[in-house]
């Protein structure tokens, strides 16, 4: 028999706050951390929106001596982090043996930008030493696992916008396994960058104006950054010290599309959500919420909701969904460890986050979207879903304890 996994801590940092209570707090109230797009120069983007973290000074979190080795996006893995096992209230015994698994879509960005711009813009000859360690996709584990003293198994995930969800799914086997009793898992990314803002914009898939999840006139997605973290335990382990437990991660799902680079599937989404459910051992009609991908592109919003009728069929009328990236915007590998911290809490305080922005469904996107304004209704069971380009999908089962 396998062991149970439980949530006995969060951390996050993110447009909608510095730390995990204010994300929460801005998340209930229904407020966005989408702004005017700041530090690049007037005329050089055509992107105009970002939910960035506002009030940040790294310094502030971290000695000088170190802050040449973190990339921004270690940077956010490390607050949450920290967060997340303060949180927990673990000691240091209980560390020193966790597992750390933490998502990137983008790795360190920054880094790679400033080493590009020494080289082929200011034309010097030489990169930083620091480069590499700085800005690898393992760095941000890396220093999760230095500072915090896990000796464990340390890895990374990158499976795009999925990332975090599939570190969470990663964690959760190894406890199930009984590999390890503790895990720290989520994920980070940093992706306000010029080129990689280029990037997107090539894309064509970015708003100009709001991100408006399921809406009819919805226009894009807008750009996030910021990082989860959460804290996985055993029952087992987690009774032993008597920790605060939050809610059960009663099951995992995972599949790929094996189909478009960048057109999602529905079949592919019901799969994954589907495997869920059978893993938690869980029947569709017992689902109260769905934390969707939301992302509030034309294909997602409309595939989503395609999948969500494949698995739940007439129970789809009776789900709240809705899509809180309509208020942290779309922080890549980072997304799914916020979302997943938003669903455990709207289990714990019984409040079912709002889709913000909301002006009337878009076609195919039939269901209730909680729109506008967080609802107070119990939640026994919640799903939260992430469905990445590539076809990459990680679903997760999240139920009261």
């Amino acid at each position: 028999m396998s062991n149970r996994v439980v949530i006995t801590g969060l951390g996050s940092i993110s447009a909608l706050g510095l730390n995990n209570e204010a994300f929460w707090q801005a998340i209930k109230a229904g407020q966005s951390g989408i702004d005017t797009l700041q530090g690049f120069a007037p005329g050089a983007l055509k992107m105009a929106l970002g939910a960035q973290v506002k009030g940040f000074d790294p310094a502030a979190f971290f000695a000088q001596k170190d802050l040449p080795l973190l990339d921004r996006y270690s940077q956010f893995a490390l607050i949450a982090a920290r967060e997340s096992v303060e949180d927990a209230g673990l000691d240091a015994e209980s560390l020193t043996q966790a597992a750390a698994v933490i998502g990137t879509g983008c790795g360190g960005k920054e880094t790679d930008e400033m080493t590009y711009d020494h080289l082929y813009k200011q034309q010097k000859t030489r990169a930083h030493p620091f480069t590499i360690p700085r800005g690898m996709p393992s760095a941000a584990a890396s220093q999760v696992s230095m500072q915090l003293g896990i000796q464990g198994p340390v890895f990374t995930v990158s499976s795009a916008c999925s990332s975090a969800n599939h570190a969470i799914a990663q964690a959760a086997l190894m406890i199930r396994a009984g590999i390890v009793d503790v895990a720290v898992a989520g994920g980070t990314d940093a992706p306000f960058t010029f080129g990689l803002i280029k990037s997107w914009e090539a894309l064509r898939v970015v708003s100009s104006d709001n991100c408006r999840p399921f809406s009819e006139d919805r226009s894009g997605l807008v750009l996030g950054e910021g990082a989860g973290m959460v804290v996985l335990e055993s029952e087992a382990h987690a009774k032993k010290r008597s920790a605060h437990i939050y809610a059960r991660l009663s099951g995992s799902g995972m599949s790929s599309d094996a189909g478009h680079i960048t057109d999602p599937s529905a079949q592919g989404a019901a799969r994954a959500i589907t495997a869920a459910l059978l893993d938690a051992e869980i029947d569709y009609q017992a689902v109260d919420y769905v934390n969707a991908h939301g992302t509030g592109t034309q294909a997602n919003d409309r595939t989503e909701t395609e999948a969500l009728h494949l698995v739940f069929k007439s129970h789809a009328a009776k789900l709240m969904v809705s899509s809180t990236k309509s208020m942290h915007g779309h922080a890549l590998g980072a997304s799914g460890g916020l979302e997943f911290i938003a669903t455990v809490l709207a289990i714990r305080d019984s409040v079912v986050p709002p889709t913000i922005n909301f002006t009337g469904p878009g076609e195919g996107c039939d269901l209730d979207y909680v729109p506008n304004s967080a609802r107070a209704h119990k939640i026994n069971t919640a799903i939260s879903n992430s469905f990445a380009f590539g076809g990459l999908n990680s679903v997760q089962v999240i139920t009261r304890f």
